[in-house]
């Protein structure tokens, strides 16, 4: 009789395994939700769709992850959420784009958050720091020169080579940018602030990455990429890519 029981307890659990695992929360739907949001960063969400970006990236609880040209940012308080506690955010700014009190803000709610504000030409990540890398916007200024906002010209591939050292085998980069014509990268940065999606996948395949693979979220048919993306026909309105990469 008591094996009956025993056997009848372990079946329910059995049956029971499925609906918790449904019940899981989702880390990205809870990084959205999280009341710390800036307002600010709420209305962009539409235009932004991060909780389909966040998941085509797949960072996960405990990963290490560089957030490069994060701005004001608006994706290093998401996956600050997404990484958790046990994990960790480098958000990597140029000086001209670092300001204070705003991410005063944010390490105070995300005390996963380091800041790391260097020149353009200084910021070199640690070997083996990182289980991720995401540009969301940036990557096409590795190509930019400005003196206006102290932004020289650079090494690319040394650039490139450094992100390799820095993330872990089986670790991700994940680029999201605005969509430009062939070209001359830099003539095609200086012009419009785009950037082929080819040449991006030929940069990091050359640095020795692995593609794996491409969505289409964010792409518009309307954008006709010969403007400049903050022309306000287009302004927030881009057909932008999001490439994802492998370090093996």
């Amino acid at each position: 009789m008591k094996r009956t029981v025993v056997f009848a307890g372990l079946a329910m659990l059995a049956l029971a395994q499925p609906a918790l695992a449904r019940s899981k929360p989702d880390p990205v739907a809870a990084a959205l939700a999280d009341p710390a949001r800036r307002e600010a960063s709420r209305k962009l969400d539409e235009g932004r769709m991060p909780d389909k970006v966040l998941a085509f990236a797949g960072f996960k609880a405990g990963d290490a992850v560089a957030d490069w040209g994060a701005g004001g940012g608006y994706y290093t308080e998401l996956l600050a959420d997404v990484v958790g506690p046990n994990g960790r955010v480098y958000a990597i700014n140029s000086p001209a784009f670092a300001k204070p009190e705003a991410w005063a803000a944010i390490t105070r709610a995300h005390p996963n958050v380091l800041p790391l504000v260097a020149p353009a030409q200084a910021q070199w990540l640690a070997p083996g720091s990182l289980n991720g890398l995401f540009a969301h916007l940036e990557y096409h200024d590795l190509y930019f020169v400005s003196e206006k906002y102290q932004h020289p010209a650079l090494d690319v591939p040394a650039v490139l080579a450094n992100w390799f050292a820095a993330v872990k085998p089986g670790g991700h980069v994940v680029i999201v940018d605005h969509v430009g014509p062939a070209g001359d990268p830099r003539e095609v940065v200086e012009k419009f602030h785009r950037i082929d999606p080819a040449r991006v996948r030929a940069d990091l395949e050359g640095a020795g990455f692995v593609f794996e693979g491409t969505s289409d979220v964010l792409r518009r048919t309307d954008d006709p990429h010969d403007n400049g993306v903050f022309d306000p026909s287009v302004r927030g309105k881009t057909d932008r890519f999001a490439l994802k990469f492998r370090r093996p």
